[in-house]
């Protein structure tokens, strides 16, 4: 059975993008990117709508040549993972392993999560939100970022109550604490 991760990296005020959309305040450096290969290594499929989609789709074809080995090593964790995009707009994809969905089905998600042997991710707040609202998120990978920004796109969604239990933290050295919670209602590690 494969668990339904909600990896998100986020101002301490609680925001994923700032009210102007911009997020580069949250860029992981060496270090932090280090770290989060090895999180990405176990995943089978990623969750995304279409705007977080049109940011990763980079990965597919970024030159890599001359890049450090952890950039890298994330370009082919990220192309060796399947890739479901939930848009009502987007006709067609770019990547390999990818494929599009019109809208997110609670149902299908959760058969996904009962016959996959790989773990999921799903990424950026409106998508997860929707699976938070349904109970199908069992673990929390949060990066706090050194800044507020005030205002813009709230990591988790209004209104829904979610009692998380603390299972593992670290501090990089720019500033940045990983978090990871498993959800109280989970039965998944």
């Amino acid at each position: 059975m494969a668990r339904l991760i909600y990896s998100v990296i986020t101002s301490l005020d609680g925001y994923t993008a700032d009210k102007n959309g911009n997020f580069d305040w949250g860029e992981p450096d060496e270090e932090v990117h280090t770290f989060v290969n090895p999180l990405e290594r176990p995943v089978g499929t990623y969750l995304y709508r279409r705007r977080m989609y049109e940011v990763m789709v980079a990965w597919e074809s970024l030159p890599t040549r001359d890049q450090p080995p952890f950039i890298q090593e994330f370009a082919k964790i990220w192309q060796a993972a399947d890739k479901v995009v939930y848009s009502g707009t987007l006709n067609s994809v770019s990547s390999a392993r990818t494929r599009i969905e019109r809208q997110f089905d609670p149902e299908a998600v959760r058969q996904m999560k009962a016959t996959e042997a790989q773990d999921m991710t799903i990424s950026g707040p409106n998508l997860a939100a929707q699976a938070f609202r349904t109970g199908l998120v069992d673990v929390c990978q949060l990066f706090l970022a050194p800044v507020t920004v005030g205002d813009g796109k709230h990591a988790f969604p209004k209104g829904v109550r979610l009692d998380f239990q603390l299972q593992d933290e670290r501090r990089f050295g720019n500033g940045m604490v990983y978090l990871k919670y498993r959800s109280a209602k989970s039965q998944a590690a």
